[in-house]
Parts: structure tokens; C-alpha cells; sequence
């Protein structure tokens, strides 16, 4: 799922000081008495990774990993018209969603361009929780408060009432259900409920951006230590692990899941990142950007100018966001985020692409790496799917 910000950190970006004091989470002693490498990332001091990136990646692929997720932003909108609110403020169906389930969606602006990618909990008939990336979150509260005008609802800006806990991998279902009574089995992919874990209230969501089996957990950050510590000692016996925004990168990639920043943008509609399944055109009502989304659902059944592809090295040089992918000598598109992948044993990236090279196997096509084109595989998306 295209969502969740990330470290550009974790991807060799450098990042401006500011001068404004970091945020910290409610888990931001535990993570450093575990010795985390802490970064800046969108204003909040995060952990960057406890050890080995590579073996915290593989400890989800295989087992499960832990992380800290609390500078999400979240955001309640309630009241009478909240549906009717979301349906007008961003471009999915929202108004369809079941209480107890999710979607994932976006808001765009005016002209079609993504302001952010969000995952829209329905918690009760009339309350839904919008969770925004970190590094946008003040502009889709702005965004969402604009839009409510003439609506019977109230935008509220939670962001403070929340800590985040994820639990990601093929040992996660086991581990979360030792902790609770919920019906685990029952919890579809894309959904939430309310229940306790290890004693805590909390909202229990079948979502994750690992490409794995796994839960996100919202609970109050006085909750927050008690809980990670029951995680914790509830994953001793089969391999759990902290995990930091680095190994939450890597495996984001490989899953070929977008991340704001990189595959999606202000200067990008939906349909130039091939995501135009979110925009719901036949829901009741108008939305914002509807005519602009419009004609770019136009141009690309005409031609997609550029098209969201994979590239698998074929040597050990690592493509960074930003670099030109080359064919015949000729600049054919761009790379947005590239890692080494600890899954492939390979570096990856994903790239946007003219469409006449974007089919799988495309021969003749590289990456300029400070001045040496390094040849790369053109490959379907995703580079990782796990087995169900």
C-alpha cells in the first residue's frame, strides 16, 4: 500500500537541519535503551534501525518484527455528514466503506496532483479515522478542515491521542492472538476492530506496508510501553524483533508499494502512477479534482506518458531516486526509490519509464550511475509477493 512515508534517510537522502525540536514518541526511552539509531524524519525522532537492517527485513520476511509507527498522523472526522464529507474531500468511495473496515485512497488537489495517500478507518456509522503520512499530516488536517465547510461534521486533529504499534510477518497472527481475545481470524486484510491486547484497549487493523501478514495496533501512548513489552515477550520464542524505518523501507520496495515522496506526488494524478482504481468517478456526488482526474484518466487510456515499472540489477551498484534510467543512449525515465533487497540478493528500484520500454524484458536498459550506465532487467511489479 502505497502509504506511510519513510526515511528518505534509509534511502541516502540528505535532509536540511531545522531548528524546530523534534517530536518523540511515547516509546522513545525503550527504543534507545535498545540501542536504536535514531533519525530525524518529518520533524520526529525515529528509530532508524536496533542493529542489522538486513537482518531485521528478513526477520519479517520469515518471522515477525516489531515497530513503532506513532508519527503517523491521525485525524477523526465525525458527525452526521462525515461520509458525505470524505466522499467530497478525497477521491475514493467512502460513503461504501463497512463500520469495522478500511480503504486505502487519496486526497488530491485542485488540479489532480496527490497532496497525500491515506488508509480511511470506518470505526462507527458516523466516525471514520483518516491516517495520514507523517510529513503531510498538517496539510490534510488543512485540507480536510477547508473542505468541511457547509458539512454537518467536525474534523479533529488526533494526532496526539494516538501511539502506533506494528507487529509484521508470518508470525504475527500467532503472536497478537496469545495477547487477545479478539477474533484475529475473522479480521480481514483491510479491516479493523476494537479489542484489548495484553490489557490494553485498542484498535486492532489487519493493515501493514511490509508486504506481510500483520496488525497495526492504536492505543492511547500511556499505553504504549506496557504494550510494545507484551509484544515483545509474547515474539521471544519465535524470533521477534525490533525493527526500524530503514527495514520498513527495503521491504515497502520490494512489495512495490509507493511511497509519498518518491512514486507519488503533488506533480503526479493517481493515473500517472497507475493507481486510478482509487479514483471512484460514479460515487454519489462531486469531489475535489474530479474534472482534472478526468482528463488524466483520458490522457492515459491514450497513452500513458510514463509507467511505474521494477529494475533488477545486473551488477552490485545501487540505484538512488532521482537517477536517469537510459536506453540507446537516450534519457527514458527516472528512478524513484532503489535499495540493495535482501529478499532478491540484488539491488532493486522502481522507476517511471517511458511506456515503449516499460514491458518486462524490455532489453537495452540502464541506469546512469554517477556517469556509468548499469545495466538493469525491466520487471513486473511486485518484486516480492508472499505466499498466502
Amino acid at each position: 500500500m502505497g502509504r506511510n512515508d519513510l526515511a528518505s534517510l534509509a534511502l541516502g537522502d540528505e535532509r536540511p537541519m531545522s531548528s524546530t525540536p523534534l517530536r518523540h514518541t511515547a516509546l522513545d526511552a525503550l527504543h534507545r535503551s535498545l540501542g536504536a539509531t535514531m533519525t530525524d524524519f518529518a520533524g520526529w525522532d525515529m528509530p532508524l534501525r536496533y542493529g542489522s537492517e538486513r537482518d531485521e527485513h528478513n526477520a519479517v520476511r520469515t518471522r515477525a518484527g516489531l515497530f513503532d509507527l506513532s508519527h503517523m498522523g491521525e485525524i477523526t472526522v465525525t458527525g452526521p455528514a462525515a461520509a458525505a464529507l470524505l466522499n467530497f474531500a478525497l477521491v475514493g468511495d467512502i460513503a461504501s466503506v463497512g463500520v469495522g473496515r478500511a480503504r486505502y485512497t487519496m486526497i488530491c488537489v485542485a488540479d489532480g496532483g496527490i497532496l497525500d495517500d491515506l488508509i480511511v478507518y470506518r470505526l462507527a456509522e458516523t466516525e471514520y479515522m483518516v491516517v495520514a503520512n507523517a510529513s503531510n499530516a498538517q496539510a490534510v488536517l488543512d485540507a480536510l478542515v477547508e473542505r468541511s465547510a457547509g458539512f454537518d461534521a467536525e474534523v479533529r486533529d488526533d494526532r496526539d491521542a494516538y501511539a502506533l504499534l506494528a507487529v509484521q510477518g508470518p508470525e504475527s497472527p500467532g503472536i497478537l492472538a496469545s495477547l487477545t481475545d479478539a477474533d484475529l481470524d475473522g479480521l480481514k486484510y483491510y479491516a479493523g476492530l476494537p479489542g484489548t491486547v495484553a490489557g490494553v484497549p485498542a484498535l486492532i487493523a489487519r493493515t501493514g506496508y511490509t508486504g506481510e501478514d500483520g496488525f497495526e495496533l492504536f492505543v492511547k501512548p500511556e499505553h504504549a510501553v506496557e504494550l510494545w513489552q507484551a509484544l515483545t515477550k509474547a515474539g521471544e520464542g519465535v524470533g521477534l524483533i525490533p525493527c526500524g524505518l530503514s527495514c520498513r523501507d527495503t521491504l515497502r520496495l520490494e512489495a512495490g508499494m509507493p511511497l509519498y515522496g518518491h512514486e507519488l506526488s503533488l506533480s503526479l494524478t493517481p493515473f500517472d502512477a497507475g493507481l486510478g482504481r482509487v479514483v471512484k468517478f460514479g460515487k454519489e456526488g462531486d469531489f475535489v479534482g474530479r474534472e482534472a482526474l478526468l482528463a488524466a484518466a483520458e490522457r492515459a487510456e491514450a497513452s500513458a506518458p510514463r509507467v511505474l515499472v521494477g529494475l533488477v540489477a545486473e551488477g552490485r551498484r545501487v540505484p538512488r531516486a532521482g537517477y536517469a534510467v537510459v536506453a540507446g543512449g537516450e534519457v527514458i525515465g527516472e528512478v524513484t526509490s532503489g535499495a540493495p533487497s535482501p529478499t532478491l540478493g540484488k539491488p532493486i528500484a522502481m522507476a517511471y519509464v517511458d511506456a515503449a520500454h516499460a514491458a518486462p524484458g524490455t532489453e537495452g536498459v540502464g541506469v546512469d550511475i554517477r556517469g556509468s550506465h548499469e545495466p538493469y532487467e525491466i520487471v513486473a511489479l511486485p518484486f516480492y509477493k508472499r505466499r498466502k
